[in-house]
C-alpha cells in the first residue's frame, strides 16, 4: 500500500513538472520574433519535447515566414537548418500522440517549408491522417488534409476520392462553407454532374445565409466553377459582388486569378473590369521583378489604356531577357490581346517550347507580325505535336498557317508544298477528333472558341454531323453553349434547333435568366420557328419577367432586337427597355465599353426601336433615333460591288432610263435600299430628277449617298419598287434559307409601302442567268410580271 502511494505521489509530480515546464515553453516559441530563436529554443528542450510543442514549434515557424515579403521567405534555408530536421525527427516519434487538428497542421506545414512528398515523415502523416479520417476527422480538418493532397498533386488518387465520397455522405450536414470551398476545389477533379449540382445548390444556401461572405470564400467557389467548367451565373453574380465591395483589398494575385476564372466562364462583369483596372494600374510602381511584373501585366495589359499600356511594355522591355519560357508565353498572350507583338520575345521561345498549347500560341503570335514567317524547324516542331493537340489547338495552327500562305502569296506570289502539306494534316487530325468524339460537354469545349475562317470552310459540316450524333446529351446545363455554337456556324439544322427548343421548354425551371439570350440567338440569325414556336418564346420571357430589373442592359436590348427579329415584341420587355432610368443605365455602361461594341450596341436600339414603331405601333414607343441616324448616314457612304453595278445598268434598260432609277436611298427609318424605282397605274416607270452616281463608275468606286428620306406621297395608283441584291451573308451556309435581319428588312419595307424585289446571288450568278438577255429578262419579270416588258 505504501509502495503504491509512493509510486502514485511520483506520478502526480511528474504530470505537475510536465504541465509547468510545457506552459512555459509555449509562451517563449509565441514570443519569438525569429526563426533563429525557435530553433535555439528546440535545440535546448529537445529532449523532452511533447507533441503540442512540436506543432506550437511548426506554427510560429510558419507564422513567420507568412509575414515575410516573396522575396524574403527562405523556405529551403528553414528545411535545411539542423534544428529543423531535429524536429522532423522527434515528429515521426510523436505522430501517435497527436490529435486530429495536430497531425493535419503539422502535415500542412511540413510540406509549406518545401519537404518532399516520398519524405518518410510526410509518408507516414498522410498514413495517419488515412487512418483516422473516416471516423474521426471534422470538416476544417479534412479540408486541411484535402489540400496536403492537392499540394502532391494527388488529385485523383483513391485517398482524394475517399474524401469525396466522405464529403457526398455527409454534405447535408455541413454548415462551414469556408472548409466546404476549400474541399470542393480539391475533389473537382472526381465528382459526377449529379454531385457537382449538389454542391452548388448547398453552397448557394450556405452562402445566402452569411452576413459577409469572406473574399477567399468567394475566390474559391469561382475556382471550383472553373475547374468543373460550370457558368452558374447566380453564384458567380454573388462572387462578384464580393470581390467589389473588397477590392480595395485584392491583391495582385487574387485580381489575376478572377480575371482568369471570368474569361474561362465567359462572365463578364463590366463593373468588375474598371474598378480592377483602377486598382491594377495602382500597383505598376510596386512591381519590378519579373514574376510579379508579368503577372501585372498579364491581367492588366488587356484592358489598360494607351498610357497604361505603354508604361507597361516599356517596363516589358527592360526586364524581357529576365523571363523564364512560361514567363514570355504568358507576356506573348497577353500582347496577342493587345493587339501588339515582339517578334524577338516570340522568336526565342518557339525555339525551345515543346507543349502543344505554347507551340500554338507562339506560331499563332507570329502569324500576326507584319512579315509572319516559319522555318523549317519551326515546320517540323509543328508537325510533330499535331497528333497531341485538341480540334482548338488545330484551329489556331490552322489560322497561323492560313495567314502565312496568305501572306507569301500577296509578297512573293507562291505557295510552298510544306504549306499545303501542313494544311492537309491539320485537316486530317481534326476530322478524326471530330469522329471519334463521344461526348457532347467534351466536344463544345473544344469547339467554343475556333477561329471561324478555317472551321467555316473545313469543319462545320463534320462538326453538325457530330452534334447530331451527340445530342441526347443535351440538357439544361449545356443548352445555351450549344444554341450559342450554332449561331456562329450560320447552318441551319431544324433538328438542332428543335431540340434545344424542347429541352428548353422542359427544364426552364433549371435554366438561368442569362442563358435565354445565347438560347434565342440562333432561332432569330438563322430565321427559324420551332413547330412549338409560341411556347418556347414564351417559355423564354417567363424566365425572365422577373428579373428584367437586374439584368445587364446591354443584354437585354440584344435580345430585345433577337426577338423583334424572330417577330415577336414582349411588352413587359420592351416597356423596361423603353424608360429613362434603363436607357441612364445603359448610357453610364456605354461609357466603359470598347468603341466598337459601343456603336454595335447603340445601333441594335435603333434597329429595335424601329422595328417597335413598325411593327407594334400600339405600344406608342416614340422614334428618338433620327438625330443619331442622320449622323451615321451623313458619315456613311456607300460602294457598288460587281453584280450590284451589274444590276444598275440593266435595271436602267429595262425601266427605260438611267433616270427611272435610284441607287442607295434611304428609306423612312433609315433602311438602305440598294435599287429604287416608281411604277404607275398602269406599271410604267416613273422617271426621278437628278442623280448621285453615274453609269461610268467602275466597281468600288465610292459616290456620295443620297440622304433623303423618300417618304414623300406618290400619284395614285402608284407603287414604290425596292430592289435588294442579297450575298452569301444573308442566307444560311446549308440551305438558300433567308436569315433573320434580311426577312425582318423585307417586313419592314413591306410595312412602308414598298413592293420588295429581292435578288439572291445564287440565282443571278447562275447558269440560267449567265447571259446578259437572260438576266433582263428575269428583272422584268420581277417588275411586270411573267410576259410583260
Amino acid at each position: 500500500m505504501f509502495r503504491l502511494r509512493t509510486l502514485c505521489a511520483f506520478s502526480w509530480r511528474e504530470f505537475q513538472f510536465r504541465s509547468f515546464s510545457c506552459e512555459p515553453l509555449i509562451i517563449q516559441m509565441n514570443k519569438c520574433t525569429d526563426q533563429e530563436q525557435i530553433f535555439d529554443l528546440i535545440e535546448r528542450n529537445k529532449e523532452t519535447l511533447s507533441e503540442k510543442q512540436v506543432e506550437c514549434a511548426f506554427n510560429n515557424l510558419w507564422q513567420l515566414q507568412k509575414q515575410k515579403t516573396s522575396l524574403l521567405k527562405n523556405v529551403e534555408y528553414v528545411g535545411d537548418h539542423p534544428q529543423f530536421l531535429t524536429l522532423h525527427n522527434l515528429t515521426t516519434n510523436k505522430i501517435k500522440l497527436m490529435n486530429d487538428d495536430t497531425l493535419v497542421n503539422v502535415l500542412y506545414i511540413t510540406q509549406q517549408f518545401a519537404v518532399k512528398a516520398h519524405d518518410p515523415l510526410i509518408q507516414a502523416l498522410v498514413t495517419e491522417a488515412w487512418k483516422r479520417m473516416e471516423s474521426r476527422f471534422d470538416i476544417k480538418v479534412l479540408s486541411t488534409f484535402s489540400t496536403c493532397l492537392a499540394d502532391q498533386r494527388l488529385y485523383f488518387s483513391p485517398l482524394m476520392g475517399k474524401i469525396a465520397d466522405i464529403v457526398n455522405r455527409n454534405l447535408e450536414t455541413i454548415q462551414d462553407l469556408r472548409s466546404l470551398c476549400v474541399l470542393m476545389v480539391n475533389i473537382s477533379s472526381l465528382i459526377s454532374q449529379h454531385f457537382q449540382e449538389q454542391l452548388v445548390n448547398k453552397t448557394e444556401l450556405l452562402f445566402d445565409n452569411m452576413s459577409s461572405p469572406e473574399v477567399d470564400i468567394a475566390k474559391r467557389i469561382v475556382q471550383f466553377l472553373q475547374n468543373v467548367k460550370f457558368r452558374y451565373y447566380p453564384l458567380l453574380e454573388r462572387c462578384n459582388k464580393v470581390f467589389l465591395d473588397n477590392m480595395n483589398h485584392l491583391d495582385l494575385d487574387s485580381v489575376s486569378k478572377i480575371f482568369d476564372g471570368y474569361q474561362f466562364l465567359q462572365f463578364y462583369s463590366f463593373e468588375f473590369v474598371i474598378v480592377a483596372k483602377r486598382r491594377l494600374t495602382e500597383m505598376i510602381p510596386l512591381f519590378d521583378n519579373p514574376a510579379s511584373f508579368v503577372k501585372l501585366f498579364v491581367a492588366l495589359g488587356p484592358v489598360a489604356g494607351p498610357e497604361e499600356k505603354k508604361q507597361l511594355k516599356s517596363t516589358m522591355l527592360l526586364i524581357s531577357e529576365e523571363l523564364t519560357s512560361q514567363q514570355a508565353l504568358a507576356v506573348v498572350k497577353a500582347m496577342e490581346d493587345m493587339e501588339s507583338r515582339n517578334s524577338h520575345l516570340i522568336k526565342n521561345y518557339l525555339k525551345v517550347s515543346v507543349i502543344p498549347s505554347e507551340i500554338s500560341i507562339l506560331v499563332y503570335a507570329i502569324s500576326m507580325l507584319p512579315s509572319p514567317h516559319l522555318d523549317e524547324a519551326s515546320v517540323s516542331r509543328i508537325e510533330a505535336v499535331l497528333p497531341q493537340c485538341n480540334l482548338y489547338g488545330l484551329n489556331d495552327f490552322a489560322t497561323s498557317v492560313l495567314r502565312w500562305i496568305q501572306y507569301d502569296h500577296m509578297h512573293m506570289n507562291s505557295i510552298t508544298g510544306k504549306q499545303l502539306k501542313l494544311l492537309q494534316k491539320l485537316d486530317h487530325y481534326s476530322h478524326q477528333r471530330l469522329q471519334q468524339s463521344n461526348n457532347l460537354d467534351l466536344l463544345w469545349e473544344e469547339v467554343k472558341s475556333l477561329k471561324e475562317d478555317w472551321f467555316r470552310e473545313s469543319l462545320v459540316e463534320e462538326t453538325i454531323a457530330a452534334l447530331h450524333r451527340l445530342m441526347d446529351g443535351m440538357n439544361c446545363m449545356n443548352v445555351s453553349k450549344i444554341a450559342s455554337f450554332i449561331s456562329r456556324t450560320n447552318y441551319l439544322s431544324t433538328l438542332l434547333l428543335d431540340k434545344i427548343a424542347s429541352v428548353v421548354i422542359e427544364q426552364i425551371e433549371k435554366i438561368h435568366p442569362f442563358s435565354i439570350l445565347a438560347i434565342i440567338l440562333p432561332f432569330s440569325i438563322l430565321n427559324y420557328d420551332p413547330p412549338q414556336r409560341n411556347e418556347f418564346l414564351g417559355t423564354c420571357m417567363q424566365c425572365l419577367n422577373s428579373h428584367l430589373g437586374t439584368l445587364d442592359p446591354v443584354m437585354l436590348v440584344f435580345l430585345g432586337f433577337s426577338l423583334a427579329t424572330l417577330e415577336y415584341f414582349p411588352e413587359n420587355l420592351l416597356k423596361t427597355i423603353f424608360n429613362i432610368k434603363f436607357l441612364a443605365r445603359l448610357d453610364s455602361q456605354l461609357e466603359i465599353l470598347p468603341s466598337s461594341l459601343r456603336s454595335r450596341v447603340q445601333f441594335r436600339l435603333m434597329e429595335l426601336n424601329r422595328a417597335v414603331r413598325l411593327e407594334c405601333p400600339e405600344f406608342q414607343i416614340p422614334w428618338f433615333h433620327e438625330h443619331f441616324c442622320q449622323q451615321h448616314y451623313n458619315k456613311d457612304t456607300g460602294s457598288m460591288n460587281g453584280a450590284q453595278l451589274q444590276i444598275y445598268k440593266m435595271l436602267a434598260e429595262v425601266l427605260g432610263g438611267i433616270n427611272c432609277v435610284k441607287a442607295s436611298v434611304l428609306s423612312p427609318y433609315y433602311h438602305t435600299v440598294d435599287f429604287e424605282c416608281i411604277l404607275d397605274k398602269r406599271k410604267k416607270p416613273l422617271p426621278y430628277g437628278s442623280h448621285n452616281i453615274t453609269l461610268g463608275k467602275p466597281p468600288g468606286m465610292y459616290w456620295e449617298s443620297n440622304t433623303q428620306i423618300v417618304g414623300s406621297s406618290l400619284p395614285p395608283g402608284a407603287e414604290r419598287i425596292a430592289f435588294e441584291f442579297l450575298d452569301s451573308k444573308a442566307f444560311c451556309r446549308n440551305v438558300p434559307h433567308i436569315k433573320g435581319k434580311s426577312a425582318m428588312k423585307k417586313r419592314h419595307l413591306e410595312i412602308l409601302g414598298y413592293h420588295v424585289i429581292q435578288i439572291p446571288h445564287f440565282e443571278w450568278n447562275s447558269m440560267a442567268l449567265s447571259k446578259k438577255d437572260a438576266r433582263l429578262d428575269y428583272l422584268r419579270e420581277h417588275i411586270f410580271g411573267a410576259g410583260k416588258s
